[in-house]
C-alpha cells in the first residue's frame, strides 16, 4: 500500500507519497539519461524538457504507432495525477518530434505542481476532432503502459482541442471492461459551441469582409468562392492575410491615423457581422486558414455554406451590402459530416469544469452556453461546472486560473462533491498572494 502525505503549496494541494508512486518510480529509476523506456511494441526516449522544466521533471518522447509524436513529463515530486492534453488548433503543419513543447510551456506550471502530464502532436496537420480524441485517448493509453496508471487521470482540452476533449469524453470515457479511462475533464478557452454555426458566423464575416475588401482573392489574381477558404494548393501565410485585412480596414492601427475609406470598411464590416476589432484579425484567418483546411481536405470539396437566403443588417450600407455580396447554396451532406465529426451530445458521466474569458478574441464566451444546455438535455448537469473570468485572452489565461481550476476538480473527484464558487476563488487568491499574477473569476451571479 502506498501512503500520502496531503499538504498546501501556495493555495493549491499537493499529495506527496511517503513511498513515492510505485509505478512511476519503477519505470523512472531503472533510466538513465537518455535512456529508452519500453513495454511491449511501445517505446519513448528520455531527451530535455521544454519551458526551464528540467529542474521539476524529467521527459520522454515517441511516436506512437499512427504517426502521432508525443511528449511526457514525469515531476520529480509527483502527486499521483496524470494530466492527457488535447492541444489547440488545428495545426496545419506536418507533426514532429518538438510538436508538443509548447503546450507543455504553456501548462508547465501543472508540472511544477506535481502532475504528471503527455500531449500528442496528433498523427496529421489539419482538422479531424474523432481522429485527434482518437491520438489523444492513445497517449493516454502509452502512459499508462509505460509509466503506469497513475491516481487520477485528467483529461485537459484546450482552444480546438476542448471539442476534441469533449468529444473523446463521450466516445472512450470507459473501456471495455466499464472502468473509467479518465477520472475527471477540464476544458480551457474550449470550442464547445455548435460547430457548424460557429463556422456560419466566420463564413458571413468572410463573404461580408470581401464585398468591402476585395482583396481575398483580389481583382487580378485567381478567382475563388468564400467557401474554399483559398485554393487547395494555395500556400498564404497567416501573415499575408493578416497584412491584406490591415490595407483595407487599418484594424491594426490606432482609429487617429486610419483613413477615412478604411474606417468606413472597418464599421461596416464590424457593423454587419457584430464582431469586435479584437476579433477581426483572428477570425479572418480562420475563414481563410481553417476553411482551406476543412473544405478541401475533411470535406473533399464540399460547401457547408448557406447564405443564399441571409439578410445582413447593420453595415450601414445594406441595401448595397445585400444585392452585391456574394450568395452560395450549402450542401446538407458536408454539415452532417461536420456536425457527425465534431458536436457533443452532453454525455459526461464524469465531473468536468470549463475554464473561459469572457472577451475570448477567437472562441466566443458563449459557446459554453451551448454546452451547458446539452449537457442538461443530456441529464448530466450535476457532471458539470463552469468557471468564467474577465480575462480577454484566448488559451493564454493566468496560471492562478488553471491551477485553481484543476485543483478544485481533483477535489470533485476525490470527495465526489461538487465544489462551490467561493472555495475556488479563495484557492485562486491564495495563489495570487505569492506570484502576483491576476485572479480574475466572474461571480455566477455577476454573468
Amino acid at each position: 500500500m502506498i501512503r500520502y502525505k496531503i499538504r498546501e503549496d501556495n493555495g493549491y494541494r499537493r499529495i506527496l507519497p511517503l513511498l513515492m508512486w510505485s509505478s512511476l518510480m519503477a519505470s523512472t529509476e531503472a533510466t538513465a539519461a537518455g535512456a529508452t523506456v519500453t513495454a511491449d511494441d511501445e517505446r519513448a526516449t528520455e531527451r530535455n524538457c521544454p519551458a526551464g522544466l528540467n529542474e521539476h521533471a524529467t521527459c520522454y518522447g515517441g511516436r506512437d504507432r499512427n504517426g502521432a509524436y508525443f511528449l511526457a513529463a514525469l515531476p520529480k515530486i509527483p502527486n499521483g495525477a496524470l494530466v492527457v492534453h488535447a492541444h489547440g488548433g488545428p495545426r496545419h503543419i506536418d507533426p514532429d518530434p518538438h510538436g508538443s513543447d509548447e503546450d507543455l510551456a504553456r501548462f508547465a506550471v501543472m508540472v511544477r505542481s506535481g502532475y504528471a502530464w503527455i500531449g500528442t502532436t496528433y498523427r496529421t496537420g489539419g482538422y479531424g476532432v474523432r481522429m485527434a480524441a482518437d491520438d489523444v485517448d492513445n497517449s493516454r493509453r502509452i502512459y499508462w503502459k509505460l509509466f503506469g496508471r497513475p491516481r487520477q487521470t485528467i483529461l485537459h482540452g484546450q482552444s480546438y482541442g476542448g471539442n476534441v476533449a469533449a468529444k473523446l469524453v463521450e466516445l472512450a470515457a470507459l473501456g471495455e471492461d466499464g472502468k473509467a479511462h479518465y477520472d475527471g475533464v477540464l476544458l480551457t478557452s474550449a470550442a464547445v459551441g455548435k460547430r457548424i454555426e460557429t463556422y456560419d458566423a466566420l463564413f458571413n464575416l468572410r463573404v461580408v469582409y470581401q464585398y468591402f475588401c476585395r482583396n481575398l482573392p483580389r481583382p487580378d489574381e485567381e478567382q475563388y468562392p468564400a467557401w474554399w477558404g483559398l485554393p487547395k494548393q494555395s500556400q498564404m501565410s497567416r501573415e499575408e492575410v493578416r497584412k491584406r485585412v490591415n490595407d483595407c480596414t487599418g484594424v491594426d492601427q490606432p482609429s487617429t491615423v486610419r483613413t477615412p475609406e478604411k474606417s468606413n470598411n472597418l464599421k461596416a464590416i464590424l457593423g454587419a457581422t457584430g464582431i469586435s476589432e479584437k476579433q477581426l484579425l483572428p477570425m479572418m484567418e480562420l475563414t481563410v486558414v481553417r476553411f482551406q483546411d476543412v473544405v478541401h481536405n475533411f470535406l473533399g470539396g464540399l460547401n457547408p455554406f448557406d447564405n443564399s437566403k441571409t439578410v445582413y443588417r447593420g453595415s450601414g450600407q445594406d441595401g448595397f451590402l445585400n444585392q452585391g455580396v456574394s450568395r452560395f447554396v450549402g450542401s446538407k451532406k458536408a454539415r452532417d459530416l461536420l456536425a457527425y465529426d465534431s458536436d457533443v451530445r452532453g454525455t459526461i458521466l464524469i465531473p468536468t469544469i470549463t475554464l473561459h474569458a469572457k472577451f475570448d478574441p477567437v472562441v466566443n464566451y458563449r459557446g459554453q452556453l451551448h454546452y451547458k444546455n446539452v449537457v442538461a438535455q443530456a441529464g448530466q448537469s450535476h457532471q458539470l461546472l463552469q468557471l468564467l473570468t474577465s480575462e480577454d485572452q484566448h488559451s493564454k489565461m493566468s496560471d492562478n486560473h488553471y491551477m485553481a481550476a484543476l485543483s478544485a476538480l481533483a477535489s470533485w473527484i476525490d470527495s465526489q462533491k461538487r465544489p462551490n464558487f467561493a472555495s475556488i476563488e479563495r484557492v485562486c487568491y491564495a495563489l495570487a498572494s505569492t506570484n502576483q499574477q491576476p485572479c480574475s473569476f466572474i461571480a455566477p451571479k455577476e454573468r
